[in-house]
């Protein structure tokens, strides 16, 4: 009788269905022990809490109904949709909201309203939209970013995640007005952040009553010229996100290049120092937010390409977080809530450095999800 050869991506499926199981399991203590409150960064295996207002407060939400999708499971439902109407107290009250509304309310008011059609989620996710919106510099063609004074011209390439609770209020709507500006800033992003070699800015200033370009700063990167790794992660899934929601070449041929940079800049391991051009030493930050959510990005790009370089990119991808899952999850570790390890929040200010961060889990999660989604169509 003649043998038959396993497939090849047999021992990929079910590395893929045994990552989501410990991922169910992992998420489900999780909400036990998080309930409807705002992780953020973990210290001695437990996530601290922050307010209200704080820009990662949707990722839980988020990650919450990644799980739920499939399991529908009550409890984590509950602890979602509590954490989102718990944040009614800063989209309500006239709160200095800032430009990281579209994390807050996108992976939690529209994540809910898609899934389970409930109208205070689509009240609150138009609410955030039209705070976003209202951020738009039209001299600049810039969405500002933060609050203070002296920043009242400042853009950052983080926003172009935020771009698609833009996209979706159009939709939602039938108002182009919100895709108008997402556009407009992705245009602004594109001209003045993205370099040639496909590394980023992290912020631009603009003169906010002529709109003229002043200067780059270094922001959460080692220095303007340098190369924040999870800035350029942002801009491959931003950009990503923008050419998914216009068809604009422009916006994939911008990802594919923040991609190549990324990743020929990524050692072995698959765990980023926290900017690629700053000077090592010994016990520096690394980041491995920033592979995580490349790798969502590289996903998202995948579907985006022509087949003939769509592979590349699912590969590159499932790679990276591969080697993430063998190398810095907390699976073997029962006393560690959180998913993910080393991620690194702003280094320049030695904050939260080398530990596992919220939004690390959620963007971990998201690229299996993604992975297990897209896998068939190379299966």
């Amino acid at each position: 009788m003649k043998n038959i050869e396993p497939h090849p991506d047999s021992e990929s499926r079910l590395w893929l269905e045994q990552t989501w199981g410990k991922i169910i399991g992992k998420v489900e203590n999780m909400c036990e022990s998080i309930g409807a409150d705002f992780p953020y960064a973990s210290y001695h295996g437990k996530y601290n809490r922050e307010q209200a207002d704080w820009w990662t407060n949707g990722f839980w939400p988020g990650l919450l109904w990644l799980v739920y999708r499939e399991t529908k499971d009550e409890r984590l439902k509950e602890a979602a949709a509590l954490t989102e109407a718990r944040m009614d107290l800063v989209l309500n009250d006239f709160f200095p909201l800032h430009h990281d509304v579209g994390f807050m309310w996108s992976l939690s008011s529209v994540a809910q309203f898609k899934l389970l059609g409930h109208e205070d989620s689509r009240r609150r996710a138009m609410t955030a939209a039209s705070h976003l919106a209202g951020r738009f510099n039209p001299a600049g063609q810039f969405i500002r970013a933060w609050n203070q004074p002296e920043r009242v011209g400042w853009a950052i390439i983080d926003c172009m995640m935020n771009l698609p609770l833009l996209y979706w209020a159009s939709e939602e709507t039938k108002d182009p007005r919100f895709r108008h500006i997402a556009r407009l800033h992705a245009d602004t992003t594109l001209r003045e952040f993205l370099r040639p070699d496909g590394s980023t800015h992290h912020i631009v200033c603009f003169d906010p009553e002529t709109g003229e370009r002043q200067e780059a700063l270094g922001g959460q990167g080692y220095d303007p010229d340098s190369a924040w790794s999870r800035g350029t992660a942002w801009a491959i899934y931003g950009m990503a996100l923008s050419a998914r929601y216009t068809g604009d070449r422009r916006y994939i041929d911008a990802a594919k290049r923040s991609a190549h940079f990324f990743l020929a800049n990524l050692p072995d391991d698959g765990l980023p120092p926290w900017d690629f051009r700053a000077p090592w030493e010994e016990g520096m930050a690394m980041d491995s937010t920033a592979s995580a959510c490349a790798a969502s990005g590289l996903l998202e790009l995948s579907l985006l390409v022509p087949s003939s370089e769509s592979r590349m990119y699912f590969d590159a991808a499932e790679k990276l977080i591969r080697k993430l899952d063998e190398q810095y999850t907390a699976w073997n570790d029962p006393h560690e809530e959180a998913i993910l390890l080393f991620g690194t929040a702003n280094s320049p200010r030695k904050t939260h450095v080398n530990v596992p961060i919220i939004y690390g889990d959620y963007f971990f999660a998201e690229a299996i999800c993604k992975l297990r989604s897209i896998k068939d169509t190379f299966w």
